[in-house]
């Protein structure tokens, strides 16, 4: 099978199994990895990436991921996978919407997925603090600093995102350097 085709179908299962966003990023890990298209770094710095870029983070991230498995139109064929189930579950919707938005079923069917979303959030989260913070069996302490400072700014001064993303780039440079 072609690398387009299985990235196609790698992206449409993506996009079928989570609900945007971060809720992505565990499963386009878990796709990149069974591939070997791409190693955990790879991703957290696709994910960076897509942080800093306008739009969906799900969106970027399979831009990003497809473009770095397979050029430009591999970057296409991973939008048109995740987008596919997205507008298939609009469209149908959609024309259900109005009779079933008042169903007991379906406000069942929300209450179930909301903490698992949180939960793939959680995981991730695990996941990208070990791979970010932690070098070799050690912590790595310019990182965490960074990521505190980061924190602050944004809870306590409640600095704007952009903000937030220059400083750190500028103290990664300054901490690790440019290459």
């Amino acid at each position: 099978m072609s690398t387009l085709v299985e990235l196609f179908i790698a992206f449409v299962k993506i996009g079928f199994t989570s609900f945007g966003g971060m809720s992505m990023v565990p499963l386009i890990l878990e796709e990149m990895r069974a591939h070997q298209w791409m190693s955990t770094e790879d991703l957290t710095n696709v994910i960076a990436i897509a942080e800093m870029t306008p739009g969906p983070l799900g969106i970027n991230c399979a831009t990003f991921a497809g473009e770095r498995t397979a050029g430009v139109i591999g970057g296409i064929v991973a939008v048109a996978g995740v987008l596919m189930p997205a507008f298939t579950l609009t469209l149908l919707t959609a024309v259900c919407f109005e009779r079933f938005k008042n169903s007991t079923i379906f406000t069942r069917i929300l209450l179930v997925l909301k903490p698992i979303c949180i939960v793939l959030i959680l995981m991730t989260i695990l996941e990208l603090l070990g791979e970010n913070y932690v070098a070799g069996s050690r912590l790595d302490l310019p990182a965490c600093g960074i990521g505190i400072l980061m924190i602050y700014l944004i809870e306590k001064k409640k600095w704007q995102v952009p903000k937030v993303i220059g400083l750190s780039a500028v103290l990664g440079v300054l901490c690790y350097g440019i290459f």
